[in-house]
C-alpha cells in the first residue's frame, strides 16, 4: 500500500458511521453546565458512557482520542496551510478547561478543505502521549468545516521552561477562576499562531473523536512534534483554576498514525 492511499484511508475512511453526530450536543458539551462529567470519581471519563445516552460512543467508538502517538509511521503528508488574524480576547471558564473563543475569518487549510478557527482551550497534563509519556500541558485549536461540519484539531504540546510564555501570559492574567459565561476582555486581543511551534512542519496525523463528552469521532488530528514553553507559575495558575483535565490514552485499533518531519 503506498503512503497517498494509506493517507486517505486512515484519515478519511473510518468513522463514516458517526459523521452525522448532532454539532449541537458539541456544543452543548462546551458550555459550562450544560452536564454532569468531570475528570474524577464517578463522573470521571471511566463513567461518561454511563451519565448520558448522548455519551454512548465514549466507550462504545473504535476510533477514541487521545491516543499514544507511537510506533507512527513516516509519510509525506504535504503543508498544513494556515491563516489566523488576530482577535478580540472571549474567555471563558466552561467547568472543564480555560478557552478562548475566536472571532471568524481564520482559517486551517487541509486536504483541500477550509477549516474555521472557533476556539482553543487547554489541558494539563497533555491528553496525547509520545512513547508512553505525557507533556506538561496541550493547547487544542478546535476548527471547523462549515459544509460538512467535520472537525480539524491542532494540538500543540506545552513543556515547562524557566519564564512565562508571553502569549499566555495575558489570557492567564484574566482567567476565570470559576465556571461561568464567558467574558469579553476590553482592549485585549490575541493572534493564535503565536501558539504555534516554530517548526511546523514536523507533526502527527490520525483520525479521531473529541476528548470530551459527547466523543464524536468526526476530528482529523494534528499534533505538532516540537513543543512551546509554558513556566512553572503558569501551569499552577491554571490548576487553580481548571483543575487536572487529561482524558486517558485511548486504544487505537485498526487506525494508522502518520508522522511528517523529523
Amino acid at each position: 500500500m503506498d503512503r497517498r492511499t494509506l493517507l486517505k484511508y486512515s484519515l478519511s475512511g473510518i468513522g463514516v458511521g458517526l459523521l452525522g453526530a448532532s454539532l449541537q450536543s458539541i456544543v452543548n458539551a462546551e458550555e459550562p453546565g450544560s452536564s454532569q462529567w468531570g475528570y474524577i470519581g464517578g463522573e470521571g471519563p471511566e463513567y461518561w458512557s454511563e451519565l448520558s445516552p448522548d455519551f454512548q460512543v465514549c466507550v462504545s467508538g473504535e476510533y477514541q482520542s487521545p491516543i499514544d502517538l507511537n510506533a507512527s509511521i513516516p509519510a509525506e503528508l504535504g503543508e498544513i496551510e494556515i491563516s489566523y488574524q488576530d482577535s478580540p480576547l472571549k474567555l471563558i471558564n466552561n467547568g472543564h478547561t480555560i478557552q478562548v473563543n475566536y472571532e471568524p475569518g481564520s482559517y486551517l487549510k487541509l486536504d483541500g478543505q477550509d477549516y474555521e478557527l472557533l476556539q482553543f482551550h487547554f489541558h494539563k497534563p497533555s491528553e496525547h502521549l509520545v512513547e508512553g509519556s505525557p507533556y506538561d500541558m496541550e493547547v487544542h485549536l478546535v476548527h471547523r468545516n462549515q459544509e460538512t461540519g467535520n472537525l480539524a484539531v491542532l494540538g500543540v504540546f506545552m513543556k515547562r521552561g524557566g519564564s512565562d510564555n508571553p502569549t499566555l501570559s495575558p489570557i492567564w492574567d484574566k482567567m476565570p477562576k470559576s465556571a461561568g459565561p464567558e467574558r469579553s476582555v476590553r482592549g485585549v486581543s490575541v493572534d493564535a499562531s503565536e501558539l504555534l511551534p516554530e517548526d511546523k512542519g514536523g507533526f502527527y496525523r490520525y483520525y479521531g473523536s473529541l476528548t470530551t463528552p459527547p466523543c464524536s469521532e468526526i476530528v482529523n488530528w494534528i499534533v505538532f512534534k516540537q513543543p512551546i514553553e509554558v513556566s512553572a507559575a503558569q501551569i499552577v495558575k491554571f490548576i487553580n483554576a481548571a483543575g487536572i483535565n487529561a482524558r486517558p490514552a485511548m486504544p487505537i485499533n485498526r487506525r494508522f498514525v502518520l508522522s511528517a518531519g523529523g
